[in-house]
């Protein structure tokens, strides 16, 4: 009796008491989903307290995979994904006021097919937070081992999800940390960690594969875009000798093209380039040796901007505003109350945090042989790209996916939703290794083409190919067994298929032209 007490105990200490929200502040009525909150205590001595939403898949919770979503950065909220890109609540921007934003169901919710741990990671990202000044010293590898740790304590005491297929998924600064991630899963698995985590695979968006060659693609990338001429490309090009990033102050001729370059780009909203940029919301400008530094082109966080005291008119709106309304939201102390955060544990919810860059080791430079390391593994992968994303140009993710020496199992092909070209896409495999190229939207994809988003995932985590023929009645699933025989079946709505052992699984990613 008294070791079962102590076990008990044990299990109870590894996660903070979780709390069921069944309101909050600015949505109508009660959630008609199952929200979950609370804190996971990791590092020594549950030094690091990270906070987590959790929302139950709407569909069939106990068959559905099991997400972890990690919003980019680093220090990007897990609530940023949630009511911005693919969680079940958007704010009601018609009906918000500056100082009360309302909430809405959003029909484009991955959380009808699967369920979602949405994390405030690193330490100093939303509402999670450290007990010591030390424990916010934080970097790429240590980040990832708090993650695990996360999740193994999360799953010990949510151990009815256990068996669910598991998914690492994110975006952005997401494609360093979450290789790392899913290769210290697998090792975890292989030398018999408990508990044993069914990971099936891993997901990333418009990805920071590697830093030098993501940023460096830019240049080619406004090229392609037409926002640079064909004779500054080229000048550039040859006076730069491709090099970008690490650039010899004494080569003048290269330091004025890209000064050039600049004030061909500057006012451009890098995240979407067809969409409008924030004048009003952008810091104040840095000093800089020249006009080109690449640094500028990295999200800005509008939310460190608190002298915007009223929304703009309709007619000068840009999508930056829309993130306001995060700060407002998530500063209310109702709102705190409701979530059940700790008094006193932050001073200000930020919904990207790029403060932590003051704390920050940035110790992996590439993850690109981490996904070298995982062909091996044979897990389910889809790379997406939004193609007007300059943050992380689609050219770039293109590229070290070459690198990666697949075979090309489906060239480039358009894929369709609602009778629609949604985008294009590329396949590659390796053994049970697949990975899907896919072009559309902006930085964050889901963002700008939800309902796209939502058709790629669905079909994606259903093994249904990116290109299937979709009706109401059917879809058509090609599965191909590997160098055994080919398999055509019908098969009805979303349910899931299970196509065997040694499939080539051909994943869904939607996406509609910008």
């Amino acid at each position: 009796m008294w070791l079962c007490i102590v076990c008990f105990l044990a299990v109870a200490n590894l996660v903070a008491p979780q709390s069921i929200i069944n309101s909050l502040p600015g949505f109508s009525g009660y959630l008609p989903f199952k929200l979950e909150t609370g804190y996971v205590g990791v590092g020594k001595s549950d030094e690091v307290q990270l906070f987590y939403y959790f929302i139950e898949s709407e569909r069939s919770p106990e068959d559905d995979p099991l997400v972890l979503w990690l919003t980019g950065g680093a220090g990007c909220s897990g609530f940023s994904g949630l009511v911005y890109e693919m969680g079940p609540l958007s704010f009601d921007y018609a009906k918000s006021k500056s100082n009360s934003p309302k909430l809405k169901l959003n029909p484009y919710s991955w959380t009808k097919v699967a369920n979602i741990i949405f994390v405030d990671a690193p330490v100093g990202t939303g509402f999670s937070y450290a007990k010591s000044s030390e424990g916010y010293n934080i970097s790429d590898t240590l980040g990832v081992a708090e993650l695990y740790e996360f999740l193994q304590k999360w799953l010990k005491v949510h151990p009815k999800f256990l068996t669910n297929s598991l998914y690492v998924m994110g975006d952005s600064y997401s494609g360093i940390t979450i290789p790392i991630l899913v290769q210290k899963i697998s090792d975890g698995n292989e030398v018999g960690q408990e508990p044993r985590m069914n990971l099936k695979g891993y997901v990333i968006g418009n990805p920071l594969t590697n830093t030098h060659d993501d940023l460096n693609a830019r240049i080619p990338f406004a090229h392609l875009k037409t926002l640079i001429s064909d004779e500054l490309y080229e000048s550039t090009k040859n006076n730069c000798k491709g090099e970008y990033m690490n650039v010899d102050p004494n080569n003048a001729a290269c330091v004025d093209d890209l000064d050039i370059f600049t004030e061909c780009t500057e006012k451009i909203f890098t995240a979407q380039i067809l969409e409008p940029t924030c004048q009003l919301l952008s810091p104040k400008p840095r000093t800089r040796v020249s006009k080109w530094d690449p640094d500028t082109l990295v999200e800005d966080s509008v939310d460190l901007l608190r002298s915007i005291t009223h929304l703009p008119e309709p007619r000068a709106w840009c999508r930056e505003y829309n993130y306001l309304y995060s700060y407002i939201w998530a500063n209310d102390k109702t709102v705190q109350k409701a979530l059940h955060i700790r008094e006193g544990s932050i001073n200000e919810w930020l919904r990207c945090n790029l403060t932590l860059a003051n704390t920050y080791d940035y110790d992996v430079s590439s993850s690109l042989n981490y996904h070298r390391n995982l062909i091996k593994k044979g897990y389910e992968v889809l790379i997406y790209s939004g193609d007007h994303d300059m943050v992380i140009p689609y050219i770039a993710t293109h590229a070290w996916i070459v690198l990666l020496n697949l075979t090309i199992a489906h060239d480039w092909r358009p894929w369709f939703v609602d009778g629609q070209i949604a985008g294009f896409t590329m396949q590659y495999t390796s053994k049970k290794y697949c990975l899907t190229f896919a072009t559309g939207a902006g930085h964050t994809a889901p963002e700008y083409k939800p309902n796209e988003c939502l058709a790629m995932i669905d079909r994606w985590l259903s093994y249904y190919p990116l290109y299937a023929t979709l009706d109401e009645d059917k879809v058509t699933l090609v599965c191909k067994l590997e160098e055994i025989y080919e398999l055509c079946r019908n098969t009805r709505g979303s349910q899931r298929v299970d196509v065997g052992k040694g499939v080539h699984t051909y994943g869904t990613f939607s996406k509609t032209m910008a």
